[in-house]
């Protein structure tokens, strides 16, 4: 089974998560998978547009609770070299996360570096770093404010609330709900729209975003790194994970169809 599943809708690449009975959290074949795939279609000069999500029920879980228990710090170095956290907000080529169902911390992050979001009905949102012991590394705290407000996105990140699709479209976290069913054809839809345009017109636009947005995102990032590496006690990890284990697990299995 390949971790993630890679379709071409003319030019537009689908990549899809593939860990469905965990949720699509982010073991250490998910992560390599993943920010190789991610790459690979930035490469591909056919690939004019790339949609992101999950296999269903979740578009992603975020940190793998089992794994970074059982691997401790080394779970965290093998973003060092193989980020596919970050890696979506590096994209060349536009890239639209198409959010299927649950997304949580790490998978949040991920979906808060595509263009923009587009939701199923069945998606649910939340920061849950500072419940789980940790604190945010993958521009969490850049981006999210830029969407939701500072004030939002601080009481999410604080609280570790859950999200649902019509609020995360209320409070400016993704651009359009759809019923669930749809969710793939319409994010295919939006990304041929995207695709239409020629490439040299389309990298120009999104480099113009991206500038325009690291005067913000760029010291935010390195202040998330900066302080991450201070507060965080890699030795304590695996206790802190496991005490919440259950807790997160139980909210993600209720956000699913």
């Amino acid at each position: 089974m390949a971790y993630v599943e890679t379709t071409d809708v003319g030019a537009v690449r689908v990549l899809t998560l593939n860990r469905p009975e965990a949720r699509n959290a982010l073991s250490p074949g998910l992560i390599a998978a993943l920010y190789a795939a991610l790459l690979e279609a930035d490469a591909d000069a056919a690939v004019r547009a790339v949609v992101l999500t999950g296999a269903d029920p979740a578009f992603c879980a975020g940190v793998d609770l089992k794994e970074a228990q059982r691997l401790g710090a080394a779970y965290f170095d093998q973003f060092q070299t193989q980020n596919c956290i970050t890696q979506t907000a590096k994209m060349g080529k536009p890239i639209i996360g198409a959010i299927n169902g649950a997304t949580f911390t790490g998978g949040l992050e991920m979906a808060l570096g595509c263009d923009f979001l587009v939701a199923s009905d069945r998606a649910v949102f939340a920061d849950t770093h500072a419940r789980v012991g940790i604190l945010p590394g993958g521009g969490m705290t850049a981006r999210l404010p830029q969407l939701v407000g500072v004030a939002m996105a601080r009481r999410l990140s604080m609280t570790g609330e859950v999200v649902d699709a019509e609020r995360a479209l209320r409070i400016g976290l993704v651009t359009e709900v759809v019923p669930h069913p749809q969710l793939r054809e319409r994010a295919v839809e939006l990304a041929g729209q995207v695709a239409e345009v020629p490439a040299p017109i389309m990298a120009g636009l999104k480099e113009i975003y991206v500038s325009g947005a690291a005067a913000v995102t760029d010291p935010a990032l390195a202040a998330e790194q900066a302080i991450a590496a201070v507060a965080s006690d890699p030795a304590d990890l695996g206790a802190r994970f496991r005490a919440v284990a259950d807790r997160n697990r139980g909210q993600i299995q209720g956000s699913g169809g």
